[in-house]
């Protein structure tokens, strides 16, 4: 399975681990025409612009990133020069869940 960053798998379902009573989660799928997208590029940007993360989509097409609470932005990158942007909030205590169709 492909990881970015040494990132653990990206899964549906949170890892028994995380305590969402200190973590802020974002979550998020990507599909294409209803299909999962495996492989593509998901990008946490932080509320200026600049680049915080990066992780590759998990066989069902999902991505995860533990943020500060705050004003985000998820850029997806797939293939065929594909790049979406989405805004996202952030907030301890909540999965913030996002579905990207590219």
């Amino acid at each position: 399975m492909t990881q970015g960053c040494a990132a653990p798998a990206q899964t549906a379902h949170l890892p028994a681990t995380v305590d969402l009573a200190n973590e802020a989660v974002i979550q998020g799928t990507v599909t294409r025409g209803g299909v999962p997208v495996p492989n593509a590029y998901a990008r946490l940007l932080d509320s200026s612009g600049e680049f915080t993360a990066e992780v590759v989509t998990g066989e069902e097409g999902v991505f995860r990133f533990f943020a500060a609470d705050g004003e985000w932005t998820v850029r997806v990158l797939a293939a065929g020069g594909v790049s979406v942007d989405t805004a996202v909030t952030a907030k301890t205590g909540e999965v913030a869940a996002v579905e990207v169709a590219i």
